[in-house]
């Protein structure tokens, strides 16, 4: 089984307002309402992929409901951890304005609610894969992924991180499957930045290093890299298309991963399939299907 962890789900309303305005009132354009967050999201590309899975997440208030409705009709199975002081989160994107969003606070986690998700994560065993992706709620500490990492160490667990500095940082030790940094958030790790395919190379073998098993560093236009485990070093440029939405692009690319690799375990064949799920993904006005994806992943050489 494939299981995903949202500590801060949100509902994304994702507006164009055409000639936008400060001080002065704006209408929409267009309008889309999705849940989000970026474990909901591979969550969600996972089961346009055929792959089954299951959503961890915190649920607070009626948007937490609603959050809820959205991901059990995408096929997931949601299994959250109800919060009991204050609302999920609503985060507005403004699409004429690349870039520019305004994300809300979301709910009050207590140790009692983080201690449910413990034991709800106790059912994972050997040959599932847990994906750990996106920040974490302010009164949550940077620890909480690498507590995750240690209370499931020796399972047999393959680990997927999708995660910024301390957060990816202090899981190395535990020898993560999968690391996602993109290339800004590589560069920030180690002070310098990274412009080229080449130049990530050096770097995400650091993370190997410190721990990470397989690496990959996604870079938007300029494509992606892979430093395997096997010793599989691929670089591949951006598949062409028109870019419709970037939001998702790299939580399409981690479930891509993971679906590519469950086919036949060959890790550049999963590269290229979480290169193929990214690229649909940011082609198309929502999170890509299957039938995107394959169309792209045709097109990689």
């Amino acid at each position: 089984m494939i299981y995903t962890v949202t500590f801060n789900p949100s509902l994304d309303y994702i507006v164009t307002v055409d000639n936008f305005r400060l001080g002065l009132t704006n209408r929409t354009t267009t309008e889309l309402i999705l849940p989000g967050g970026k474990g909901i999201n591979v969550s969600i590309v996972l089961s346009n992929l055929g792959v089954k899975n299951t959503a961890f997440y915190f649920s607070a208030g009626f948007i937490g409901d609603e959050i809820t409705r959205r991901i059990e009709e995408s096929g997931i199975n949601a299994d959250f951890i109800r919060v009991e002081e204050g609302n999920s989160r609503i985060n507005l994107k403004l699409k004429s304005i690349d870039g520019t969003e305004i994300n809300g606070i979301g709910p009050h986690i207590t140790k009692e609610n983080v201690e449910e998700l413990m034991r709800k994560l106790d059912q994972v065993t050997r040959g599932d894969v847990l994906v750990l992706a996106g920040s974490i709620p302010s009164m949550m500490p940077d620890s909480i992924y690498s507590d995750i990492m240690q209370r499931l160490e020796n399972r047999g667990v393959k680990i997927v991180v999708d995660a910024t500095r301390d957060l990816l940082l202090n899981v190395l030790k535990y020898r993560p499957f999968l690391i996602k940094p993109n290339n800004h958030e590589l560069g920030e790790i180690f002070g310098v930045e990274l412009k080229t395919r080449e130049s990530v190379v050096p770097y995400a073998k650091k993370l190997q290093e410190m721990g990470a098993k397989n690496v990959v560093v996604s870079m938007a236009g300029e494509g992606a890299v892979l430093v395997g485990s096997d010793g599989t070093i691929s670089m591949l440029p951006a598949p062409k298309g028109k870019l419709v939405n970037g939001v998702g692009a790299g939580d399409s690319m981690v479930a891509g991963f993971i679906a590519g690799w469950l086919r036949d375990g060959n890790l550049e064949n999963a590269f290229k399939f979480g290169i193929a799920a990214g690229s649909a993904s940011a082609f198309s006005e929502f999170l890509a299907t299957k039938e995107e994806v394959e169309r792209v992943y045709a097109t990689i050489n």
